[in-house]
């Protein structure tokens, strides 16, 4: 049982004896009776909460009492990881033969340079570096284990390791919980990853980011409230409740302390209480005190029942002593493993005993950069310690007295409260802990409300980009102010039609930063199955299309009345559309590179470059017919020449519009700068050759004579604002792919 629990019931014994006592027996009873698989342990959290709130008033987790504490309960968890091996190929420094040759040049190249043999697994450009090297030990519930070193020497690769985040072929040994092989499925449901940085939405508040984690984490079968009292119950636990309506910040708002930050950022990988919690440095960049308060908190959620497993670089002696079990590692092997109040007598014994007014783990890890620097190594150190850990094998073996399965182990963990993403105490069915702890609608659902109230409290973005659009729409509509039907406003138009199409690609490249700053939390969201990839991309396209709607439609009214655009409103309806259909393929084109690029500034650099080769092979700058036929697949895969070819058509397919007549054939020639009467008798002069009466108001060009002449003769506008619209379908289908292959998380 966990102390700390203990602790509060002892406390308040005297007051709350009966109710406790009829808790325990409504809980027993719940349990003889809830023998089907459909009693749910959300079932039984409301069942047993709602009567301990009617008897007492009492708003405490009820997951807190599903203990027994009339006999201490055996360790159910015990995660033994046993010689972990792990490599990676790295590039091997060049150097020249003889007196060419670098003197920094590394041992490995000399020997290659001059025909020694090279080590197994090794060629003449990249060398095997080992990141873990036969590492063995084990962790168990209740406990802390920490694991110690220098930078480098392989404290976040063993973490990896243990929490399956490294690829199978690439990882040697074995990695168990209660002597079962950890499946990665399992493991993803029962354990939890906190990461190194604070990956976090900026203007979501504390327990608002909780409560979102507590809607994708906690099971359906628990209702809203159960899910509230949860999340209040870890407000608490964690110590934030003076910071928990604070926004969480950034560099542009001032937001929670770094302390506080890193506890949320622990907070929402433990709302569902898992069995096994890895962190990797949960103390980086704080000071004494905050690294102190995340370590008690560790402290808490172990004795509650979980494994917790954690890098640290050097720890302070307060620290220290809420730590149970520590790994010193140097170089990827190990050096110490063991408890905490073992470290003298362990250096003592090594030669080099520890001060009594020195903190252990500094002069440990003082002593181990030491042997590091000296021409043996660690290699004295890694000796003793392997005959160290045989001699306390010797002593300290018992035989093991866990006798719990794997399934049985997670069950009583169930049964004493742990909610593990909705899992079921029914051991024999096969799927007793789910994939994913809630249907695909309701991670839609939070997913597009979560980004929604982030948006909202950030308008200033959808605003600059409402104006970019805004002020483009006002300076084409003043440039191309109410143009004529004549051969210059023919030309002008379509000058008008190519820029306004590129325009609204253009301003859809701000939505790469959107994913870019949130692909490591979707990363770490989506490691541990706290909602599909598939809902996240459906979710983003959605909480997309209003801003993409209204963004369209202001920019029609800034330029179509204005320019002197044809059709009416019908036309300005088809105007519209087709505006909305190009800032819909173009985000979700974007938004594809997003998902495929990883930097903002090579993302901005390839989505410029593109966007221009579509605007030259849109059909503006040179005809179709003209490009040359190994270019021409170009300007099918071109998204502006849709668009493009639409708004054309838009303009022009009406027969009985008449753009050129008499002598406005002579606009666009040399003729063009003689006076009007010469241009009637040459006029005349071509109608008596022609054998056609040709006058001053006849047409000579209609708009389906221009739509001939640019090569827009196969697809309807129509037909090209659906290929427009596919086309974002298509991007959001490659996007989904991107997030497929490329956030799989695990080092090769």
């Amino acid at each position: 049982m966990s102390p700390i629990v203990a602790q509060n019931v002892s406390s308040n014994n005297d007051s709350s004896t009966p109710y406790f006592q009829h808790s325990l027996e409504l809980i027993a009873g719940e349990f003889s009776t809830a023998t089907a698989p459909s009693s749910t342990l959300g079932q039984l959290l409301q069942h047993a909460g709602d009567t301990r709130k009617e008897a007492t008033g009492d708003q405490t987790s009820v997951h807190e009492l599903l203990v027994d504490i009339s006999e201490p309960r055996p360790i159910p968890f015990v995660l033994s990881f046993d010689n972990l091996t792990y490599s990676v190929k790295v590039p091997r420094k060049m150097a020249l033969p003889g007196f060419f040759r670098w003197s920094g040049g590394s041992a490995a190249a000399d020997a290659a340079v001059v025909g020694n043999p090279l080590a197994a697994g090794d060629s003449y450009f990249t060398r095997t570096k080992m990141l873990l090297n036969d590492i063995s030990g084990e962790a168990r519930d209740g406990e802390i284990l920490a694991v110690l070193g220098a930078s480098g020497s392989g404290k976040s690769t063993l973490i990896d390791a243990l929490a399956n985040r490294i690829a199978k072929g690439s990882l040697k040994g074995n990695v168990t919980l209660n002597g079962e092989t950890l499946e990665s499925r399992m493991l993803k449901v029962i354990s939890a990853y906190v990461m190194q940085d604070d990956l976090l939405f900026p203007m979501l508040t504390v327990e608002e980011t909780l409560m979102f984690a507590a809607e994708f984490r906690l099971p359906r079968t628990l209702s809203k409230s159960k899910k509230k009292m949860r999340v209040q119950v870890l407000i608490d636990q964690l110590g934030l409740r003076n910071a928990a309506k604070t926004i969480i910040g950034d560099e542009g708002h001032r937001g929670v302390s770094g302390g506080e930050r890193r506890r949320v950022s622990i907070g929402i990988d433990i709302i569902h209480d898992p069995i096994i919690l890895f962190l990797d440095e949960p103390t980086s960049g704080l000071d004494s005190t905050s690294a102190f308060m995340v370590v008690k908190v560790l402290q808490r959620i172990a004795q509650s029942g979980s494994i917790v497993v954690m890098s640290i670089h050097q720890p302070s002696y307060r620290i220290l002593g809420l730590l149970d079990r520590l790994i010193f590692l140097s170089r990827g092997q190990t050096v110490y493993s063991g408890s905490p109040t073992n470290l003298p007598l362990y250096f003592s014994e090594f030669g080099h005993p520890i001060p009594g007014n020195e903190n252990k783990t500094e002069f440990a890890l003082d002593l181990i950069r030491e042997l590091e620097g000296s021409p043996g190594g660690t290699k004295s150190l890694v000796e003793f310690n392997k005959s160290w850990q045989s001699m306390k094998h010797t002593r300290d073996s018992e035989p093991d007295q866990l006798g719990l399965s794997l399934k049985e182990a997670i069950s009583a963990s169930i049964s004493r409260g742990k909610l593990v993403s909705g899992a079921t105490n029914d051991i024999n069915s096969s799927s007793m802990v789910p994939t994913f702890a809630n249907p695909f609608w309701k991670e839609m659902v939070v997913l597009s409300k979560r980004s929604i109230l982030n948006s909202k409290r950030m308008p200033e973005l959808f605003g600059i980009r409402l104006a970019a659009v805004l002020v483009t729409g006002s300076i084409l509509a003043t440039v191309f102010w109410q143009l004529d039907n004549s051969p210059k406003g023919v030309q002008e138009r379509l000058g008008f039609f190519a820029f306004a199409m590129s325009t609204t690609y253009y301003t859809c490249a701000d939505a790469l930063p959107v994913f870019l700053q949130e692909r490591y939390i979707f990363m770490r969201e989506t490691a541990y199955n706290a909602y599909r990839r598939l809902s996240y991309v459906i979710s983003n396209a959605l909480v997309a299309l209003p801003g993409l709607i209204f963004l369209s439609f202001a920019f029609a009214m800034a330029t179509f009345w204005a320019v002197g655009l044809d059709g009416g409103l019908s036309g300005f309806l088809f105007y519209f559309l087709i505006m909305f259909a190009s800032f819909w393929s173009g985000s979700s084109f974007v938004t594809f590179l997003s998902g495929v690029v990883p930097h903002v500034m090579l993302g901005y650099t390839i989505v410029v470059a593109i966007l221009a080769y579509f605007l030259l092979f849109s059909g503006f700058f040179i005809n179709r017919d003209r490009i040359p036929g190994y270019w021409i697949w170009f300007h099918y895969l071109s998204l502006v020449k849709y668009p493009y070819e639409a708004v054309l058509r838009n303009e022009f397919e009406n027969p009985s519009k008449c753009l050129v007549r008499g002598i406005q054939i002579f606009d666009n020639s040399p003729l063009g700068e003689i006076p009007s009467a010469m241009k009637v008798r040459l006029l005349q002069s071509v109608s008596k050759s022609l054998g056609v009466r040709i006058t001053r108001s006849t047409c000579m060009t209609t708009g389906l004579d221009i739509l001939k002449q640019e090569g827009i003769t196969d697809l309807s506008k129509w037909n090209c604002l659906l290929i427009t619209v596919a086309w974002g379908f298509l991007f959001r289908i490659l996007f989904y792919f991107s997030l497929l292959l490329g956030s799989k998380n695990k080092r090769s």
